[in-house]
């Protein structure tokens, strides 16, 4: 009898392994197999939070099918205590393994709220924006000028919540006193910034910042990446440029970058000031003298008379030969490789079109043409405007 009994407690004990190894088995194929998500979501892990927490609503979202398995998953691999706080974007189809690693490896949001600090030639802005799951696109919440405009309660209530990310972001064209500026303005920055970097050192770029962060540390940064662009350009720059250095290829390309928002022109602006270097010739170009009035600091504002046009300064290159001693703002990649490798072409002039870019010409004569063309173009819309203000704008 005892040797019965024995025989079917083995049995049992058999069967009882093997039905566990199956359920072990399931629940590993549950844990790696595709999930049930069908649409995107921003999974949000509150600072504290722990791993049941998030497996929950996860359930709750449709994410996963199983929060128990889930936890059992995030045990087994020793990833528990490694849960991080932030907003994760969880795509369709997303496994329990994967969400896992998703929130426990690097800990960087990457979905959310976003404030970027966005410094512009002729404002600085501060955007805050969500990104919408579904679309993987960011929606604008609320946009306003420091010190212009009333701070809006979701950039209060934002900048507050650890899993917000900050990002600074340089338009190609500003100067590096505009940059500083800005910077010294950004609340959830520390630091104190003595003095403003070189002219046309700060590449402009997207950076991705977190409150606490030093404002030299960023600066400098900023300035190791234009370091890096500059080396390039010069290594790839094309033979027999009239420009001796770096440094003179960064002070051509911040003319470039100042004297033309098309990018499809940027190779022809820089073969005209080429060519005139060449032929040694002025390269009289009115960003260089608007320089020489505000040194950087703040834009100008009106047009340029003809007094400081021949007033001699250091970056006047009406009366000036060459190029002027530094930089005129921060050029970005597009007008270094410009400055860098400028078009094959005869171009010596240009004058703006009235399309938003410029005519260029190879002889005085047709220069002459563009211009009168272009003074007409002036003369109608100051009529047009003159017309329309007399009517009411009707």
């Amino acid at each position: 009898m005892w040797r019965h009994i024995a025989s079917n407690a083995v049995t049992f004990l058999m069967v009882g392994l093997f039905l566990l190894g199956g359920v072990i088995l399931w629940g590993k194929g549950q844990y790696t197999a595709e999930g049930p998500l069908q649409e995107a979501i921003c999974l949000q892990v509150e600072r504290g939070s722990t791993m049941r927490k998030v497996s929950r609503n996860l359930e709750e979202q449709g994410a996963v099918t199983s929060a128990s398995i889930f936890r059992i998953g995030a045990d087994y691999e020793e990833k528990t205590g490694d849960l991080k706080a932030g907003s994760f974007l969880v795509q369709p189809g997303t496994s329990m393994a994967e969400i896992v690693d998703v929130v426990t490896k690097g800990g960087a949001s990457t979905c959310g709220t976003e404030v970027v600090y966005r410094i512009g030639i002729n404002r600085v802005s501060v955007q805050v924006r969500e990104l919408d799951p579904t679309t993987n696109r960011f929606v604008e919440r609320a946009e306003f000028t420091p010190g212009a405009d009333d701070v809006p309660d979701i950039y209060t209530e934002k900048t507050a919540k650890a899993d917000t990310r900050f990002r600074i972001a340089l338009a190609e064209g500003v100067t590096s006193w505009q940059v500083t500026e800005a910077i010294k303005g950004m609340e959830v920055l520390e630091g104190t910034v003595e003095t403003v970097p070189p002219e046309g050192s700060l590449a402009p770029d997207s950076y991705e910042v977190r409150p606490g962060d030093d404002r030299n540390t960023i600066l400098a940064e900023m300035k190791a990446a234009q370091e890096i662009l500059v080396a390039a350009a010069w290594e790839s720059r094309a033979p027999d440029l009239p420009i001796s250095s770096p440094e003179d290829l960064l002070v051509l390309a911040s003319i470039v970058e100042k004297e033309t928002g098309v990018p499809e022109e940027r190779g022809q602006v820089a073969a005209v000031f080429v060519n005139r270097l060449n032929q040694n010739m002025r390269l009289q170009t009115d960003p260089t003298v608007i320089y020489g009035i505000t040194k950087g600091e703040g834009i100008l504002g009106r047009g340029l008379r003809q007094s400081e046009l021949r007033k001699e300064t250091p970056w006047n290159t009406y009366v000036i030969d060459g190029l002027p001693p530094t930089p005129i703002a921060n050029p970005g990649r597009a007008s270094l490789m410009a400055a860098a490798q400028p078009d094959d072409s005869e171009f010596v002039f240009f004058v703006a079109d009235g399309t938003g870019g410029h005519a260029f010409a190879v002889t005085l004569e047709e220069h002459n043409q563009n211009v009168a063309r272009w003074r007409q173009i002036e003369a109608e819309r100051g009529a047009e405007a003159a017309g329309n203000a007399s009517t009411g704008g009707n």
